[in-house]
């Protein structure tokens, strides 16, 4: 299989597993992407995702160019069918997944894998990670959404350096401009991912999804709209059991008595979620 999932505890690893090719994303490598991200919304039991390479050399080398070969062979319908929905439907889902991706940067993300970073609400880079754009020595643009999502990313100058020059840089410059949130040695890398999911996950998951909803919805956005969107987040999350817990707590170490009413009524549904904290379960196949 070229996709390896494991669960520990309610943090879930997807591996990019095609080593000898890179991590090279062919059809079915993005397909099998695209279904373990689906279980990870449906999985309650999951509340955050790591998402890495196989081996040390490369997080993904990108688009597998045998593949899109194939693709742009057959002309302009064949390759945007085959290629760019396909490399946008993945790149969506990872940037609208009501629970956080951590990408786990673990070498070279060039192309679509500098795409599936540049998605990521979150991403840590080992130092010797590095970052192209080289689809235009092939001739044509980023075709996973890396000529949209770059620029918001780090800016427009710095985006169409990359994009037009296709030169790498390596993972501290990536940090400086905003491409990744830090950089640490690759012994340390996965590690470091799931310490970051679980500073997250001791959150309320409707309070996670409502802050990932209204970033990724709003900051495209007019101000005004923007603002909008997050106000509609902020109501979903009122009639929750998240907020009910986080007021009691935060009241109870105030010295404030909880008054009857929403703050101290029973859940309407099952257990509060659980928390980060307790000590981590073992490791395992996830299915």
């Amino acid at each position: 299989m070229s996709v390896r999932t494991e669960r520990d505890d309610e943090v879930v690893t997807i591996t990019i597993d095609r080593e000898h090719k890179l991590n090279a994303l062919d059809p079915p490598t993005i397909d099998a992407l695209l279904t373990a991200l689906d279980r990870v919304e449906s999985d309650d039991r999951v509340r955050a995702v790591v998402l890495t390479g196989a081996g040390r050399r490369a997080f993904s080398a990108g688009a597998d160019i045998p593949s899109l070969a194939v693709s742009v062979a057959g002309g302009p319908e064949r390759a945007l069918r085959e290629v760019v929905r396909r490399g946008h439907a993945l790149t969506r889902r990872i940037e609208e997944l009501p629970k956080p991706v951590i990408v786990a940067v673990n070498g070279l993300a060039y192309g679509g894998g500098c795409e599936l970073v540049e998605a990521a609400p979150l991403a840590i880079a080992a130092e010797h990670a590095t970052f192209a754009k080289p689809e235009i020595s092939l001739g044509f643009p980023p075709p996973f959404g890396g000529s949209q999502r770059l620029p918001r990313h780090v800016g427009r100058k710095r985006g169409l350096e990359m994009i037009l020059t296709g030169d790498p840089i390596p993972a501290g410059r990536a940090a400086e401009i905003g491409l990744v949130n830090g950089v640490v040695p690759a012994g340390e890398l996965l590690d470091a991912a799931r310490d970051l999911a679980a500073r997250i996950t001791r959150h309320a998951p409707t309070a996670v999804a409502a802050c990932l909803r209204a970033v990724t919805r709003g900051i495209n956005l007019p101000i005004d709209e923007g603002l909008a969107v997050e106000a509609a987040c902020f109501a979903a999350t009122v009639p929750t059991e998240g907020v009910r817990a986080g007021l009691r707590r935060f009241l109870d170490r105030q010295g404030a008595p909880c008054r009857s009413g929403p703050l101290s009524a029973p859940p309407p549904t099952a257990a509060v979620p659980p928390r980060a904290g307790r000590p981590p379960g073992r490791a395992r196949a996830w299915w």
